[in-house]
C-alpha cells in the first residue's frame, strides 16, 4: 500500500501564488508517473499536471505557463508550483501516483485532497 499526504493549499487573492507538496510513502517499490488533478464543485475532476519518472511534464492549456509540476524521486515527492492565479483555478488538488509493486501490478492511488480557492 501507498499513502500519499498533501500539503499547501489555502485561500490566495488572484494573481498570487501556492505550491502544493505531495509526498508518498508506505511500501514503495517503484513510482512511475506522478500528478496532480483539480475538481471544482459540480465539475468532473480534470488533470492539471503529469511528470513522468524521467522529467517528462505535461499540462492542459487552461495552466500552461502559469502552473509547474516536479518531483524529487529520492523523496518520493511531487510539487506543483501555481502562479498567476485566477478564480477559476478554486478547486480540491488532489495528488496522483501511478506505483509499480514488486509483483509487476499497476495501481492507482490518490492523496486525499487539499482546498485551494483563489479570491477575486
Amino acid at each position: 500500500q501507498v499513502q500519499l499526504v498533501e500539503s499547501g493549499g489555502g485561500l490566495v487573492q488572484a494573481g498570487g501564488s501556492l505550491r502544493l507538496s505531495c509526498a508518498a510513502s508506505g511500501t514503495i517499490f517503484s513510482i512511475n508517473a506522478m500528478g496532480w488533478y483539480r475538481q471544482a464543485p459540480g465539475k468532473q475532476r480534470e488533470l492539471v499536471a503529469t511528470i513522468t519518472s524521467g522529467g517528462i511534464t505535461d499540462y492542459p492549456d487552461s495552466v500552461k505557463g502559469r502552473f509547474t509540476i516536479s518531483r524529487d524521486n529520492a523523496k518520493n515527492s511531487v510539487y506543483l508550483q501555481m502562479n498567476s492565479l485566477k478564480p477559476e483555478d478554486t478547486a480540491v488538488y488532489y495528488c496522483h501516483v501511478l506505483h509499480e509493486s514488486a509483483k509487476g501490478g499497476w495501481y492507482n492511488y490518490w492523496g486525499q485532497g487539499t482546498q485551494v480557492t483563489v479570491s477575486s
